[in-house]
């Protein structure tokens, strides 16, 4: 008879039953049996004796639901507690695993016995983007600051106390693009997060300033979104007082700007939280095409308006010592320059893609990146881009994870192509700023892992822990992910495979590991609502915490 199999909890209840060929429990011999071990169900894969391992190579892939997004987790359990059924001739054992606190219980009933469990309500991502993030984030405070000082130099314009912004409204409109197009370029981010990291990237400098400072770095779509709305309301004014000095302009500078102000309200439209999240490709194409359309027109604008003599209703052909003359020329070559940058490093590169399931992709390129950096891939750079997480030892290469979740993520599993579009100008984000940090504790879920294996894999300022929530790990991620996760001391990668242990109250593991760490801050990439439950659980514990924002 073999020995009892103990399963854990994620909270460490254990409950032990008998035993049973669950396809997610791994029986051993009764002569190998360990003591049961209490405490958290943590993976630690350097250790051949340990009873507790990932699938073995031999196990068939876990067989999960399609998610909108690889980082999920599996939601098929309920959200407060997960049972698990074991049935043995007429007789039935019921699991209760503790999830969010609550007690343990071991009910003993037959299935008919048993009252019909409700389903759990599930909310929306559209909702959680929306609505769940609150009211006062740091995103939504910079875009109303943008917004009020725009309005209120408008207002002071239109009422004759500001006779600068009067005279010269097409150029604040022309100033609020080139600080969004500032706001999204990604080289010139990079040197503002390099230099974040090297100035405050010091113990001496109080906690504070530093999560300030990510905030502000984590939020600057704000800034982005509310110069859009700005340039479109100042370019409105403009029109309006131009159309009331109609005699001392011409019908071909209305015509290019009513055509500009046209784009940026479709490209103002297609951003909108509702249609960039339902309709994310028509949001991409439309912000890219309008954006460079209207470009061009701005620079046809220019030349128009620079030239034009009103006195004689003729342009003139010197416009050289005139143009360098003129803020509005030296703030479009700006934005032009901004524009076309990512683009001039644009290559078609060669890439060795393997499948470890028909869940994710690995992507292989040449040269080592350093930990924290993002990358951009395409398979036609015209049309569409796709960011990923970069996972690299700063040496000879660097991967990314691709979880097959749409069109083209799929198309890397079932035909991979030996050539890939990418940004040679790498962008850096959120994780980048790990090190600014002294000691940070990174979670995720599912291929949210990617752009924390660097941290691991390379030499960092930060000294960090990681947390992997993920289902079927070997399975799912390949062996080779798994063994950049292996040989690290145990209380710096704690692992927890779903599909053995079952699903994990993240946000708690979260708070108890930051506390365990000492962690100054906690930086999370799960799908929306695991970043916001975990964020919000550890802000609650008085630890900062930051995850992927909406518009990030």
């Amino acid at each position: 008879m073999e020995g009892p199999v103990r399963f854990s909890s994620c909270r460490g209840v254990a409950f032990e039953v008998k035993p049973h060929p669950d396809p997610y429990a791994i029986s051993t011999p009764a002569s190998k049996v360990e003591p049961p071990v209490s405490g958290r169900f943590w993976f630690d894969w350097m250790q051949s004796n340990s009873s507790s391992r990932v699938y073995p190579s031999s196990m068939p892939r876990t067989a999960s639901s399609s998610s909108s997004h690889f980082c999920d987790l599996d939601l098929d359990d309920e959200d407060d507690m997960v049972l698990t059924r074991l049935e043995e001739g007429d007789e039935e054992v019921v699991i209760l695993k503790e999830n969010k606190g609550m007690s343990p219980m071991l009910p003993c009933a037959s299935k008919r016995e048993q009252p019909p469990k409700p389903s759990p309500k599930k909310e929306s991502r559209l909702s959680i983007i929306l609505l769940d993030q609150g009211l006062f984030t740091v995103y939504k405070r910079l875009f109303v600051v943008c917004l009020t000082l725009n309005l209120t130099g408008l207002v002071l314009a239109a009422t004759g106390k500001f006779p600068y912004a009067r005279n010269r409204a097409a150029l604040f409109s022309i100033a609020n693009i080139l600080t969004l197009t500032l706001c999204r370029s990604e080289a010139f981010l990079r040197v503002v997060f390099w230099l974040a990291v090297k100035l405050l990237g010091r113990s001496w400098v109080p906690l504070p300033i530093k999560t300030a400072t990510t905030s502000l770095l984590q939020s600057v779509g704000g800034i982005h979104s509310g110069c859009g709305i700005s340039s479109i309301a100042w370019l409105i004014y403009a029109l309006v007082l131009t159309l009331k000095d109609r005699d001392n302009t011409s019908s071909e500078i209305i015509g290019v700007a009513s055509a500009i102000l046209s784009l940026l309200c479709l490209s103002s439209l297609a951003a909108f939280p509702l249609v960039r999240h339902l309709h994310h490709n028509v949001f991409e194409r439309t912000h890219r095409f309008a954006g460079w359309t209207a470009l061009g027109l701005l620079w046809a604008f220019i030349i128009l308006t620079i030239s034009y003599d009103p006195k004689t209703k003729t342009y003139s052909n010197n416009l050289g010592s005139r143009l360098i003359k003129q803020q509005e020329f030296w703030f479009t070559v700006a934005i032009t320059l901004l524009i076309i940058v990512p683009w001039i490093t644009v290559r078609r590169v060669s890439v060795k893609i393997s499948s470890p399931s028909g869940h994710a992709s690995l992507i292989r390129f040449e040269g080592g990146v350093k930990a924290g950096i993002l990358g951009r891939i395409s398979p036609s750079p015209i049309s569409e881009w796709h960011a990923f997480g970069i996972i690299s030892d700063a040496k000879a290469e660097h991967m990314m994870l691709a979880g097959a979740v749409g069109d083209f993520t799929k198309s890397l599993v079932s035909n991979p192509p030996s050539h890939l579009w990418v940004r040679q100008v790498h962008f850096a984000g959120l994780p980048y700023l790990v090190n600014m940090y002294d000691r940070v504790l990174l979670v995720a879920t599912g291929s949210g892992i990617c752009v924390f294996l660097s941290f691991l894999l390379q030499p960092c300022r930060a000294d960090v822990c990681v947390l992997w929530v993920a289902k079927g790990i070997e399975q799912n991620f390949g062996k080779e992910i798994k063994e950049m996760m292996s040989g690290h001391p145990k209380d710096k990668v704690i692992v927890h495979d779903t599909a053995v242990v079952g699903r994990p109250n993240v946000s708690q593991m979260s708070v108890d590991t930051a506390r365990k760490w000492g962690a100054e801050v906690v930086i999370v990439t799960s799908n929306p609502e695991g970043s916001r439950d975990v964020v919000n659980a550890c802000k609650s514990a008085g630890i900062a915490a930051f995850g992927p924002i909406w518009d990030s």
